[in-house]
């Protein structure tokens, strides 16, 4: 999905116009800084039209131009991140335009007609109309439209890869889709609301944030309400509009007109990533996280178990193991039975191999666990050990079954499933089977490490198969034989133990594992129930995704509380700045204090006023790009904003406002 630069002219424009919208008393309100900064402004833009106020109307015009030009950064900050999120929806419905729904009896309708429970068929180059899951069929899907990653992926019937995503194209076969979305509920509309910013709410940080901002306004308004009486005291007096002013250079103005920018350029930056959050908070938890849980099959592993070994029993050639163990798979289409003949080929250059003529195929069955062929040379079986040592009962009671059963768990150690080949009734070895780990997760995992991230691999495996698979992974714990109760009982107490818990899976037995984790990470190419239970969805299919979003989650928190603490340095600093300069002549004696050398009150008031508009547009790329993020240790953190932000918005007034100062003084304007 290709997005807009920050600055561009398509941008640019409509967020102006946007800014002009957001002053609209209703939109206002929900910031009340922002807001208070509005009724200000418009109370000096009264008293000048009263003609109240003993003060040059040059410098009160002024005033009130900055004031408002305040108010507009702040609006436009909200609405460049919201243009943003505009232009990536274009491009989400383009993938949702013009959709056809083909019914299986060779009618067609508007996809938008379509309702959940409907049966489509979708054929080599037809779009898919609608969300769904594969009832029949296999085909190949292109997926590029939604997740940007050209190769294709296999979609098929009654597993864990059968959820399908409208404006998705089969390439190749054909496949039968029940609708599980009502009208205008499905996967792209929910993405096109969330990038929008149509459905986003506060989250519990920004809300808290809020109160925050609140209070520091209503104690620099107290502040301020105390200087008139001061003024009395000296026998002077301050106009309305200079303490109104003031109070807008102090109140925290720049993290109010950028704190909602914060937050949506956060969820832009997530659904860039190829990761779809429904909601605010669970970015949010997801910069907290302090446990990971991974369903092993689909999310550690590709999925599908390959042949990685032909084992012989003593006196049996490895030849004659792989030749068997070739014609029982000639049949076999499942992923295992295909990686069998590819092993064979490969390794023992057995090549170009086919049934007999006669050849009887004898299925795999869920009850016998076993296939095999049986033809006039013979019957040969291959299947789970047990299986094969009940189906001969003779080579049961055999030395040859004692060593089989050592070789299985051998291979079970090792964290690979056995499977034993016989011929005639004879035991030949066996077959392993390996599941493949996902490229470069073990790295990915000694990073998650580093950021303090505990990972834990669920699986239905034994112990021992879990064991070496999440050594091979470099997981830090496994939870073997794990059911889903199993699953929801590991999350359950690590969050009453106070830890934030995220849950990657796929499955629909992940479900309610996804539905109870703090942050709970569904894999796209996963059922519907899963991607429905989870608060994320990962469109890349990628269980160490997870990084990127912890990064994300960690980035939006940290830009939050940099700009928090550079604003609040700001408001410290304007207000010893300023006081000096504009009560030396009621105070004599706060001239020591007017460090900055001011020219006069009026100087003082308006420099500070410009510096408090300016200092918004200026940090709005920081605010959209976010706070760069290293993986260091919440103290280090904490050192570094003080040091950087702290000490920059300490030191960023007295340098902008004396710089302003020398312009208005050189320019006669106060």
């Amino acid at each position: 999905m290709t997005t807009a630069t920050m600055f561009s002219a398509k941008l640019i424009g409509p967020a102006v116009g946007d800014a002009f919208k957001k002053l609209k008393p209703r939109e206002l309100v929900r910031n009340p800084v922002l807001f208070t900064t509005a009724v200000v402004a418009l109370l000096l833009t009264v008293l000048l039209a009263l003609g109240s106020e003993p003060l040059p109307f040059g410098f009160q015009i002024q005033l009130i131009v900055w004031l408002w030009l305040t108010v507009l950064f702040g609006t436009f900050a909200e609405a460049l991140a919201e243009g943003r999120g505009r232009a990536q929806a274009a491009s989400l419905r383009a993938a949702k335009a013009d959709l056809v729904a083909k019914l299986p009896d060779g009618r067609t309708l508007p996809a938008a007609q379509l309702k959940r429970g409907d049966v489509v068929l979708v054929e080599t180059g037809d779009l898919i109309p609608a969300d769904g899951e594969v009832i029949e069929g296999v085909a190949s899907v292109n997926e590029a439209a939604i997740t940007g990653e050209s190769a294709p992926v296999i979609r098929e019937g009654g597993g864990d890869r059968s959820a399908v995503t409208a404006g998705t194209r089969v390439i190749s076969d054909w496949i039968k889709v029940r609708v599980t979305q009502e009208p205008g509920q499905g996967f792209l509309d929910r993405m096109i609301a969330l990038v929008e910013g149509a459905e986003r709410q506060k989250t519990p940080n920004e809300i808290a944030l809020t109160i925050l901002l609140v209070g520091l306004t209503i104690i620099f308004l107290i502040a301020v309400a105390t200087i008139p009486g001061f003024a009395s005291y000296a026998k002077g007096g301050v106009p309305v509009a200079i303490l109104a002013a003031l109070l807008i250079t102090l109140i925290p103005t720049t993290i109010a007109a950028l704190l909602s920018a914060i937050g949506i350029a956060g969820m832009d930056r997530l659904v860039r990533f190829n990761v779809l959050a429904k909601s605010g908070r669970a970015v949010e938890a997801a910069g907290d996280i302090d446990v990971l849980l991974l369903d092993k099959t689909g999310t550690i592993t590709i999925g599908d178990r390959a042949a990685s070994e032909f084992r012989p029993l003593s006196g049996v050639a490895v030849a004659d193991l792989a030749q068997a163990a070739v014609l029982a798979s000639l049949a076999d289409e499942t992923p295992e039975g295909r990686s069998v003949l590819v092993l064979a080929r490969e390794k023992h250059g057995l090549r170009d191999q086919t049934l007999p003529a006669d050849a009887e195929v004898i299925p795999f069955t869920a009850q016998t666990r076993i296939s095999g062929v049986r033809s006039a040379a013979g019957l040969v079986q291959k299947g789970a050990v047990d299986a094969i040592l009940r189906a001969n009962p003779e080579a049961a009671a055999s030395p040859a079954a004692a060593e089989l059963r050592r070789m299985t768990e051998e291979i079970a150690r090792s964290g690979q499933t056995p499977l034993a080949v016989a011929q005639d009734g004879r035991l030949l070895g066996m077959i392993a089977l390996k599941d493949v780990i996902k490229a470069g997760v073990r790295e990915r995992f000694a990073e998650l490490r580093r950021m303090g991230i505990r990972t834990v691999m669920i699986t239905g495996d034994n112990p021992l198969t879990a064991a070496a698979i999440a050594a091979e992974a470099g997981v830090d714990d496994f939870l073997a034989e794990a059911t889903p109760e199993d699953k929801l009982a590991l999350i359950r107490r690590e969050q009453e133990g106070g830890k934030l818990v995220a849950m990657c899976g796929d499955g629909t037995n992940d479900a309610p594992a996804l539905a109870q984790a703090d942050v709970g990470v569904a894999m796209n190419t996963g059922t519907q129930a899963a991607r429905e239970a989870g608060n994320m969805v990962d469109l890349d299919s990628d269980p160490t995704k997870l990084i990127e979003i912890v990064g994300l989650g960690k980035q939006m928190l940290m830009t939050r509380g940099a700009l928090t603490t550079f604003s609040v340095a700001n408001d410290v600093a304007k207000y010893f700045a300023i006081i000096p300069a504009m009560f030396v002549a009621l105070y004599p004696g706060l001239g020591v204090l007017n460090i900055m050398g001011l020219a006069s009150p009026q100087s003082a008031i308006l420099s500070a006023i410009v510096f408090n508009a300016l200092i918004i547009p200026a940090l709005v790329p920081l605010a959209l790009r976010g706070v760069t993020y290293r993986p260091l240790g919440a103290g280090q953190l904490l050192a570094r904003n003080l040091a950087v932000y702290g000490l920059g918005g300490l030191i960023a007034p007295f340098i902008g406002i004396k710089a302003i100062d020398l312009l208005v003084g050189g320019l006669g304007l106060a």
